[in-house]
C-alpha cells in the first residue's frame, strides 16, 4: 500500500514573513528567506506539503476571497521559481469570537486535511511559528515542530522552552529550512535501519 508522505505548514511566519496586519494583496506576501527552497527539498524527496493557516481577516472583512485568492497564486508563483509545490491551502475564514471547530488551536483543519488525503495524522509533522500551532498539531495528533521565524522569532530561549513545555512533544527548529534537514536526515536513517527515529 503505498502512503502518502504528507508536511502540513503553518503560513504566515513559516512559508512568508509575518505582518501585524492581514496579508491582503500579492504584494505584501514576502518569503521568510530560505523558505521557499526549504518546500522545494522536502518535496524532492517525495514528501507533499499542504498549508492550514488561520485567515480571520476574511471573516473580519478585511480580504475578500478574489484577495486570497491572488495571494496563494502569487505564493504558487514563487513556489515553482525554486522548484517547489505547495499541493493545497486549507484555511479557516472565521474570527475567534465564532469559536469554529477550524481556527487554530483546535484541530479541524488538520482534521480535514487527514481525511482528504486518506492518511492518519499520526506522525504526520505539522510546522508553525506559535503555541497555537503546536497545540493544534497535537490535539490532531501530529508531529508538532516550532520554527523560530515569524512572532517565534521574537522570543528568547526562556520564552521558547516555556512555550515548548506547554507542548513537550514539540521540537524546535531556527528555520524551516533547519526543519527540512532534520526530516530528509530522518528519512535516511529511517532508510537505512528498521523501523528507525533519529
Amino acid at each position: 500500500m503505498h502512503i502518502t508522505k504528507l508536511v502540513i505548514l503553518g503560513r504566515d511566519g513559516i512559508l512568508n514573513e509575518y505582518r501585524e496586519g492581514h496579508v491582503t494583496a500579492p504584494e505584501e506576501w514576502h518569503p521568510v528567506p530560505g523558505a521557499l527552497e526549504a518546500v522545494a527539498r522536502i518535496n524532492h524527496a517525495g514528501w507533499h506539503t499542504v498549508v492550514a493557516t488561520n485567515q480571520s481577516g476574511i471573516g473580519r472583512g478585511m480580504i475578500d476571497m478574489s484577495a486570497v485568492n491572488a495571494v496563494h497564486a502569487h505564493m504558487y508563483q514563487q513556489l515553482q521559481v525554486q522548484g517547489g509545490r505547495i499541493d493545497a491551502v486549507f484555511f479557516c475564514p472565521h474570527t475567534p469570537e465564532e469559536d469554529c471547530d477550524c481556527r487554530k488551536p483546535k484541530p479541524g483543519l488538520m482534521l480535514d486535511i487527514g481525511r482528504r488525503y486518506g492518511v492518519d495524522l499520526a506522525g504526520v509533522p505539522m510546522v508553525g511559528d506559535t503555541a497555537r500551532d503546536l497545540i493544534a498539531a497535537q490535539a490532531a495528533g501530529c508531529e508538532p515542530h516550532l520554527v523560530l521565524s515569524g512572532r517565534a522569532a521574537a522570543l528568547g530561549p526562556e520564552q521558547v522552552q516555556a512555550l515548548l513545555r506547554q507542548v513537550p512533544s514539540a521540537r524546535a527548529h531556527t528555520s524551516l529550512g533547519a526543519f527540512a534537514d532534520f526530516l530528509l536526515q530522518r528519512d535516511n536513517h529511517a532508510d537505512s535501519t528498521v523501523g528507525g527515529l533519529s
